[in-house]
């Protein structure tokens, strides 16, 4: 008998979010937005908005937030698994662009990409749209340093870094390094010592684009004010579309209570739920 498969992150519908053109420091992009509430900025992993991103950015939604998805690269709503040939090289095709892009750094380190700037831009703005006492963001692989960066504005109550990956960790120095610029790094660990500021980082041991080193200097960097979600590669799902487990949210999902890998999500959602829902009773 053939074992029951284990139950994956759930994907959500592109035709259900609401798509409005934003311009923003001269440069106009698309936004994706759906429910009410403070905004929740989701930030998407590699190649693009996909329906797993989708799916948790519903669950942003049902926790009575608005999620908020810019989009920054690859094709939205396109399904990167599917079928396999042709998602490989759309990913390899999406990544190869990426790089050579000047929005975003991706091989130096202590350097912050300068989408970043842009995304500030929209953070505030949605938070004047959206209200609430400030606004969440999650960045995932490739933007996952972007949450970090963005933390710097006094409107980021809830940053999470989900397997952030930036810089390619090819050598020593760029292992012990996040694609933040030291100045910023430096206002995020004063809001860390002066307000308490908590900022979540997310990993699979042993994935190789999010080495160790890196958790480590943000440990320093940010002492308590860095709470980090490490996983075991054992943790992730047996069907990840890696050989090495890297999504935490997404692709290496296991959907199903008492996960290690649901018990990181639920930590995400209950940051955003403390951060931006639950009402000071001294208020």
């Amino acid at each position: 008998m053939t074992a029951p498969s284990q139950p994956r992150a759930p994907e959500g519908d592109l035709a259900t979010f609401q798509r409005e053109r934003v311009a923003r420091d001269g440069e106009t992009r698309d936004v994706y937005r759906k429910g009410k509430g403070p905004a929740v900025l989701v930030l998407t992993e590699m190649p693009g908005i996909s329906p797993q991103v989708l799916g948790f950015a519903d669950r942003v939604v049902a926790l009575g937030c608005t999620a908020v998805l810019p989009d920054l690269f690859g094709t939205a709503g396109r399904d990167p698994l599917r079928p396999r040939l042709s998602g490989v090289l759309y990913g390899l095709s999406t990544m190869a662009k990426a790089c050579i892009s000047k929005e975003f750094t991706c091989f130096a380190a202590g350097r912050s990409s300068p989408v970043v700037d842009w995304l500030r831009a929209l953070a505030a703005s949605e938070h004047e749209r959206c209200g609430g006492p400030g606004v969440g963001v999650v960045g995932m692989c490739f933007t996952g340093g972007f949450a970090l960066a963005m933390a710097a504005d006094a409107r980021v109550l809830a940053p999470v870094m989900s397997q952030p990956s930036l810089p390619f960790p090819l050598t020593k120095s760029r292992r012990r390094s996040v694609d933040c610029d030291p100045a910023t790094l430096d206002a995020v660990a004063q809001r860390c010592d002066r307000e308490g500021l908590r900022v979540m980082g997310l990993r699979f041991k042993g994935d190789p684009l999010v080495p160790e080193e890196r958790f480590q200097l943000l440990r320093e960097r940010l002492g308590d004010g860095f709470v980090a979600v490490e996983l075991e590669q054992a943790d992730g799902h047996p069907e990840g579309p890696l050989r090495k487990h890297h999504s935490v949210l997404t692709g290496a999902l296991i959907d199903a209570p008492g996960e290690p890998t649901r018990a990181a999500l639920d930590r995400v959602l209950q940051l955003f739920r403390d951060k931006l829902l639950v009402t000071s009773i001294n208020a």
